[in-house]
């Protein structure tokens, strides 16, 4: 026992007693021992003490107190997390002198502030989850906030001094492989720090900072995320959660999987779960390490999520641990006549970073031929296996040598195919990896054979047992067809179909026949399909889109469904399952009372409070469609028949999901689509000019609607000419709003915002939201696409004017 410990046990002889609910004073403690030692903060939103992390082991932590959560609660800070104290004689004590120790067992010391204070100190829990020892002259004299594991909470500053480390596992709470920090570019990024390799992806490694939406132009490095849900960092990553607006409680937490997330969850309730509100990978494969290295992390649609598989002729390090990736069963050494290796091709199959630098400074090969890639390959000792694809303008053919095989990626938009160096003596034909994936080779066959020496009765005997065999065995088929298959058949849905989300499944064809009664009654039709009204065997009333894409692959189609199917958000139309079954190609969505915001623009059942709710809730939709979902969606056709509303008019944007569905389909001269997707007086003018596609063709479309219903006039047939002239040229609705904003109004006292305002309203309006709603349509669209704002910034101003007049 060393000398500096030996002092503090001296100090603690004469601080025995314990700290009360609410602070520990200087000469207190808290024992693992004691259940009732445990710090809470005012309003009992968060506690602090000894919790269980493993056998007998135990880490100082604080957690979310309520609800109420015993031994399941989300833990938000640990003092020592890499190394758990003992359950018999550990203690946390306040020394007079301003320090924290944490002692394990009596025996020595297990984590320190390695603090002091000239006056008196206490530790108090604050309602923010801060746990904070202030001194008697209001100093801070040490902070939790300052010291994050894995979470960050509401108010609390990230800097270039912090980071987060993930945790090893949903375990294992010991420091992980994953980091959050801000880089010396000034950026925050995700870093994996494995056990032999490290790699930054998130941003994507391989785009520029502009690229990316970043800004490294600033030397502050400060981030910080409020309770309403909205995260800001100097940077310019900026987003919103999808239940942005609502006080809740919040956590922004680096996973075990890597991925950054933002979680949220209602206080009140006992029974509610933390649910996702924002994520900073939408596709976990592409987080580096996930499955290690000599592995292959693919897209599972039984579990929604992903799966891990090693590459032919290799096997798991760790069973169980996939973050050791796998080993060769059998080492390849040099061979220059390589007349023992082969190369397995890997499908759609991605090994991101460490290409060979070999003959080549770039590490890649530009413009040679696939026998040349290979040749390149076998010649060098180091290389593994390398990557071949077109990239380009006019496609040239690149190879790429990998001499390390990490962060391997089936993925079928890849575009591109891996070919794994093996022997030749692998003698499985290997198939189906990663689900989706193939992979093939060649294995020669070296047999001999023997002429028999078997006589003709033995060869009797031999056709009689064969016989005999194969009649049991059709005769087990035969009575298993009977009696399992029925069984069978109705679990086949679920058992390789497992829902993706609450009610997402798979349909038979045949079901959604019944459902809408050979598909009977027709509520709507656009380029992408006909909707049909129709009810389901558990009498839920939905609508059924038929899709023109039967020609797509089934196993494209699902990992897009599945994608759309996890997306969960309060103003997008939630689909309920889907149908790839032959040619038939369907999405089943919830139904809609009050249809859509096209039929009921004409009428008065829209008043003011409904449209800006409508407008509001829209923005909040597309947001999260372009920002905050799983997978970054446009939507591409936003228009009023595509803005639905619930019973509460509440609006859901539907057909969020095709503009993906509809990328991934090989379109023809005889389909009704062209590049050219959207509505006559809602498209964006880049859609006509062949200019790069991005949001901001949703955002010009949104501003259209919002005219729309501001005005009472349709998009494209604004007014007629005013001139006196003959012509009887219609203005479109763009051009009639800004001649009347420009004039100001034509008559005595009245406004030009009076003059343009829907006459249904009757006058009815709140002045501050209508005037802000039309200034951010005009701003939507604008002909320069870098002069409208992002749907992000539409709702934050929409609920700021909103929060100001009410």
């Amino acid at each position: 026992m060393d000398t500096q410990f030996f002092l503090i046990l001296i100090l603690s002889l004469f601080v025995s007693y314990s700290a009360s609910d609410s602070a520990m004073q200087g000469g207190s403690h808290l024992s693992v021992e004691n259940p009732a030692d445990i710090l809470t903060s005012p309003t009992g939103l968060f506690s602090a003490g000894f919790y269980p992390v493993g056998d007998n082991a135990y880490s100082f932590s604080i957690w979310f107190s309520r609800p109420s959560c015993n031994n399941n609660c989300t833990l938000v800070w640990m003092a020592n997390r890499d190394f758990p104290v003992n359950g018999k004689r550990s203690k946390l004590i306040l020394l007079v002198t301003g320090n924290i120790i944490l002692t394990d067992a009596g025996k020595s010391t297990a984590w320190t502030t390695n603090t002091v204070s000239h006056s008196p100190a206490e530790l108090r829990l604050h309602d923010n989850g801060n746990l904070v020892l202030i001194n008697t002259e209001s100093v801070v004299v040490w902070q939790s906030f300052d010291f994050p594991t894995d979470t960050l909470l509401p108010s609390q500053l990230f800097t270039r001094y912090l980071q987060l480390v993930s945790s090893r596992s949903s375990s294992n709470f010991s420091s992980g492989f994953y980091k959050l920090f801000f880089d010396d570019d000034n950026l925050i990024r995700l870093l994996y720090d494995g056990p032999d390799v490290s790699s930054l992806y998130w941003p994507d490694p391989w785009l520029q900072p502009c690229q990316g939406g970043r800004f490294p132009y600033n030397s502050s490095r400060i981030a910080l995320f409020d309770s309403l849900g909205s995260f800001n960092s100097s940077d310019h990553l900026n987003f919103l959660s999808t239940d942005y607006g609502e006080t809740l409680q919040r956590r922004l937490t680096l996973d075990s999987d890597g991925n950054l997330r933002l979680y949220s969850r209602e206080m009140k309730n006992r029974a509610a779960a933390w649910v996702v509100s924002w994520q900073a990978k939408s596709r976990l494969c592409q987080i580096h390490g996930i499955c290690g290295g000599n592995s292959i992390c693919s897209f599972d649609p039984v579990s929604a999520g992903n799966k891990c598989s090693c590459l032919p002729g290799y096997r798991q390090k760790k069973t169980g641990d996939w973050s050791y990736g796998c080993e060769p069963e059998l080492d390849i050494l040099c061979d220059e006549d390589h007349t023992d290796v082969t190369f397995i091709k890997l499908k759609d199959v991605e090994f991101y970073g460490n290409d060979e630098i070999y003959g080549n400074d770039d590490g890649f090969y530009p413009n040679v031929t696939l026998e040349r890639c290979q040749k390149i390959c076998l010649e060098s000792c180091s290389c593994k296996a390398f990557q071949y694809r077109y990239l380009g303008v006019n496609p040239i053919p690149y190879c790429y040598p990998k001499m390390l095989l990490i962060n391997g990626n089936y993925d079928p938009s890849f575009g591109a195919d891996s070919y794994l160096k093996v022997f030749k003596t692998i003698k499985k034909i290997v198939s189906g990896i990663g689900d989706n994936c193939s992979a093939e080779t060649f294995v020669p066959l070296n047999r001999s054979y023997q002429k028999s020496s078997k006589s003709g009765t033995s060869r009797a005997i031999l056709w009689l047992v064969i016989a005999l065999g194969g009649l049991e065995i059709i005769a087990i088929l035969v009575v298993y067809s009977f009696l399992f298959k029925p069984h069978k058949d109705s679990n086949e849905a679920t058992r390789s179909y497992s829902l993706a989300a609450n009610k997402f499944r798979r349909f038979s064809y045949s079901e959604l026949k019944k459902a809408t009664k050979n598909f009977k009654e027709e509520i709507g039709r656009g380029a992408g399909g006909t909707v049909y009204k129709g009810t389901l065997a558990d009498e839920r009333v939905v609508a059924i889109k038929q899709l023109n894409i039967a020609n797509q692959g089934e196993a494209e189609f699902l990992a897009e469904v599945s994608t759309i199917g996890k997306l969960n958000h309060m103003n997008l139309i939630e689909m309920y399952g889907y149908c790839a079954e032959g040619k038939h190609r369907l999405l089943v969505y919830e139904y809609m009372e009050h249809g859509s915001l096209m039929e009921n623009l004409s009428s008065k059942t829209l008043d003011w409070k409904k449209k800006f709710e409508i407008a509001v809730g829209t923005a909040r939709g597309l947001a999260y469609l372009h920002e905050e979902c799983l997978e970054w969606i446009l939507h591409c056709d936003v228009k009023p028949q595509n803005i639905l509303l619930d019973s509460k008019y509440q609006p859901k944007v539907s057909d969020f999901g095709l503009s993906k569905l509809l990328s991934r389909y090989d379109l023809n001269n005889n389909s009704t689509f062209s590049r050219i997707r959207g509505t006559r007086g809602y498209m964006a003018p880049e859609w006509v000019s062949n200019s790069p596609i991005t949001s901001k063709v949703d955002v010009y479309s949104y501003g259209i609607v919002v005219l729309e219903m501001v005005t009472g006039k349709g998009a494209a047939t604004g007014s007629k000419d005013e001139s006196g002239g003959n012509t009887t040229e219609q203005k479109s609705l763009v051009e009639m709003v800004r001649e009347k904003k420009k004039g100001g109004g034509k008559g005595k006292g009245i406004s030009w915002m009076g003059e343009m305002i829907d006459p249904m309203l009757e006058g009815e309006y709140e002045e501050a939201e209508m005037e802000i709603l039309i200034k951010l349509a005009l701003q939507c669209v604008e002909e320069d696409k870098d002069s409208r704002p992002t749907m992000s910034n539409i709702l934050e101003m929409l609920l700021r004017v909103h929060q100001n007049d009410h």
